[in-house]
């Protein structure tokens, strides 16, 4: 489905965030200081689709025009982080490598995390790098039920 956008804008991101009680994978404060930081074009960095399976779930992030080494995931706390760093190398020699006369593609460092719960551990989660699309397979694990607090009532005589 097309939605429809203003100069490069997604309407519906920002409307429907939070709306029908999903709760949205970024916090609007979040969402805010990124957009200071990158401008308007963060809406289209590290774009997710989340499908749910029987035993696990399976993340496609978008990262075009990364490599497999500009990446790093790390598992702490039950959150499982993604970062990508693009360096602009200025050390090439212009005669080798042309110069550049305009350069839209993104230059620097941006990150995601997302909850996948205090039970998984790294050797559970699998990931896959290619055609600038990471994929990683994260293992449903059974939510644990609080514990009860035992009652301990206390005999009244008479």
């Amino acid at each position: 489905m097309m939605t429809p956008s203003i100069f490069g804008e997604n309407l519906f991101d920002e409307f429907f965030g939070n709306f029908f009680g999903f709760p949205a994978f970024d916090d609007r404060a979040m969402q805010k200081a990124q957009k200071e930081l990158y401008g308007h074009h963060t809406a289209n960095m590290m774009k997710t689709d989340v499908q749910e399976h029987g035993d696990h779930f399976e993340l496609d992030i978008d990262l075009p025009g990364f490599k497999k080494e500009e990446l790093s995931l790390e598992l702490k706390n039950g959150y499982l982080a993604i970062s990508a760093e693009k360096k602009l190398d200025r050390d090439e020699k212009e005669e080798e490598t042309g110069r550049f006369v305009r350069r839209e593609r993104y230059m620097g460092s941006m990150s995601r995390a997302f909850y996948v719960g205090e039970d998984v551990k790294q050797e559970d989660i699998h990931a896959k790098y290619e055609n600038g699309v990471l994929k990683l397979c994260v293992p449903k694990m059974e939510a644990r039920k609080p514990a009860v607090p035992e009652k301990k009532y206390i005999a009244i005589e008479g």
